[in-house]
């Protein structure tokens, strides 16, 4: 049983609308990548679960990736995850300590979530292509790297400046997958952290069912993969 039955097991008393089956609330498991999420709804950034108690979630850097933003301590905060079956799961939660390089949180409540398709993001920092919508054949690359990955879309850096609204095929190759290549269109993107790169973020067109899936499937994988490098180098 996880910890979240054991931390939720008493709340009996709620109003039944706020409050959800036991058999719902997640498993937690060290090495897991979670998203947090602020009150207006930004992504602030992915991060690895370090420790967990029924006091808090304790989060540390994933490799490749940059300083966290500094949340205000006490400030309420989303925390959003993906379990074993590729279900999302939902919890809030108030920050207890937040630096560049670790965040903790604490009051932990379970919330509801409605669309069971809800993606989390994945980091990659891996060498990708783009390609214009009407380069079929991939004659004409442009480099760049994919930063991180959902089923709904990706981040990418490159130091190319591209338009919003601009509809390009994203191609890339994650361990030994096929390689994988998605049609999305720019929904936002700016120069980032004067560094002279400039970051998209692409929104991929309605992927099949087929499609969802399978990518739904590897990202669980390389998940679960990264989870067992970190056991190992930090057990």
């Amino acid at each position: 049983m996880s910890f979240l039955k054991n931390l939720f097991s008493h709340k009996g008393q709620e109003d039944a609308s706020q409050s959800l089956a036991l058999e719902e609330f997640p498993e937690l498991y060290e090495g897991m990548a979670l998203d947090i999420v602020s009150s207006d709804g930004k992504l602030l950034f992915t991060a690895r679960l370090t420790a967990f108690s029924q006091d808090g979630l304790t989060l540390e850097r994933m490799p490749g990736c940059l300083a966290f933003t500094i949340c205000p301590v006490g400030s309420a905060v989303s925390i959003r995850g993906y379990n074993r079956r590729f279900n999302s799961f939902n919890l809030s939660a108030t920050v207890q300590e937040s630096s560049r390089i670790i965040f903790r949180v604490s009051n932990l409540t379970a919330q509801r979530v409605t669309n069971q398709r809800l993606t989390f993001r994945l980091p990659m920092n891996i060498p990708a292509s783009l390609y214009r919508q009407d380069d079929e054949r991939f004659s004409r690359p442009e480099k760049c790297t994919l930063v991180d990955l959902s089923t709904s879309g990706a981040c990418v850096e490159s130091e190319y400046i591209h338009p919003e609204d601009e509809v390009l095929r994203v191609r890339f190759k994650l361990k030994d997958y096929p390689t994988m290549t998605f049609l999305g269109q720019i929904v936002r993107g700016g120069e980032f952290n004067d560094s002279g790169m400039y970051r998209y973020g692409i929104l991929f067109a309605q992927l099949s069912e087929d499609e969802l899936t399978s990518l739904t499937r590897t990202l669980y994988n390389l998940q679960t993969d990264s989870r067992k490098e970190w056991n190992e180098t930090y057990p």
